[in-house]
Order: C-alpha cells, then structure tokens, then sequence
C-alpha cells in the first residue's frame, strides 16, 4: 500500500468518524429544551428523542439526519478514493457508524465514552451498498414488526438480522463484493453489542414500546 492511499484511509476515517459523531439527538434535544443523556434511556437516537418530546416527527427528523450521516461519510469517501469505490465504502461506513456509537461530540459534552447504537446511520450507509430489494425488504419486515409490537429495538434487531444474511447469500452468489460482506458481518456484530440490553429487556419483558412514555 503505497503513501497516497496510506493518506487516503486516514482521511477518510477521520472525516467518517468526525460526520458520524456528530449528536444530532442531542441538539434536536436542545432545540426542544430536553437533555437527551439525562431522560429516558439516555441513548443518543431517535426512539429516545420520539419518547422525550412525545412527537414521532422529532424522531423521524432525528433518523433522516443519523441516516444522512452515513451516506454523506460514504459519497465523501468514494470522492478521496476513486477507482477503489467498494474500500472506501466500506471503511467510510464502518467508522461513521463507529462515530455515532462512540461520539467524540457527545463524549466532550459528558465527559464518558457515549453515544448512539448505530441504527440510523447504519440503515443510511445500507442505502448506497445494498441492493433495491433487500432495501425494501427489511423495511416491510421492520414496518411490520413495530406496527403488531410496537417494540422498535425488536424491529431493528431483525431488520439487520434479515439484512446480514440476505448480503451473505448475495456475496455467496457474487452479487455483492466481499467489502461489502464483511462491512455487513462487522455491523451486525455492532448492532448486537450496542442493543445487548434491550435484548435482555426483551427477553425478561421490560423492553418499553413505542409511544410509551419516559
């Protein structure tokens, strides 16, 4: 690997991580006059701010702009490093989803390692690598999920899950490129690691549902 891509890398991390901590649930908190690290669970997305503010718009505004974080990390890698789209990728959103679940940002506004769990962004950088159909798919499946339990990790959880293997089976039919798959594999094991205690909530019951109140 020569200097210039050497460079290269360390500029895409730094511009992914720096775009993927920025808390944008902390401020959508502010503007409505809430700390979002001090109500509900704390977390730093949009499940939390939909329940502080008791608006789903807050929390849509929230997910499109987790979403945009992922996406704009990734067209900004691809510029730096034409010619290897499928590399940049891939490590642009690695670390931008790296970025929002342990935030530079947030960690400077509250003096511990904190962030986000990485679903937002992770579903922003699913739009430019995963094909049309796994797309929609795990959008139906999520839609259905939240609408009979009202459980959004759950929804998350098994939107990935579908994601995860449906990528696999893609990769094994040469579909996809191998970046893709293992920037996938190294997802679902952030996304399991960052939801470990609603799993557990789950399992015992006491995982809240949507619209319920903090």
């Amino acid at each position: 690997m020569n200097t210039e891509i050497v460079m290269q890398v360390i500029l895409i991390v730094a511009i992914s991580y720096l775009f993927g901590s920025i808390p944008t649930a902390y401020l959508v908190g502010r503007m409505k006059g809430v700390n979002i690290f001090e109500i509900g669970s704390g977390n730093m997305g949009a499940t939390n701010i939909i329940r502080a503010t008791n608006s789903l718009w807050w929390g849509l505004l929230v997910w499109f702009f987790d979403s945009s974080k992922g996406i704009l990390a990734i067209l900004i890698a691809r510029h730096i490093m034409p010619g290897h789209e499928n590399i940049a990728t891939a490590i642009a959103a690695t670390v931008a989803v790296v970025g929002h679940n342990w935030s530079l940002f947030a960690t400077l506004l509250t003096g511990t390692l904190r962030g986000g769990k990485g679903a937002a962004t992770a579903f922003g950088t699913m739009l430019l690598i995963a094909p049309f159909q796994v797309i929609v798919g795990i959008c139906f499946v999520g839609g259905v999920i939240i609408a009979l339990t009202r459980y959004v990790s759950l929804a998350v959880l098994t939107m990935f899950a579908v994601a995860t293997l449906w990528l696999v089976v893609l990769f094994q039919q040469q579909e996809i490129s191998l970046e893709y798959t293992i920037y996938t594999l190294l997802l679902s094991i952030m996304i399991l690691f960052r939801f470990r205690e609603n799993i557990q909530r789950l399992l015992t019951g006491k995982e809240r549902r949507l619209g319920e109140h903090t």
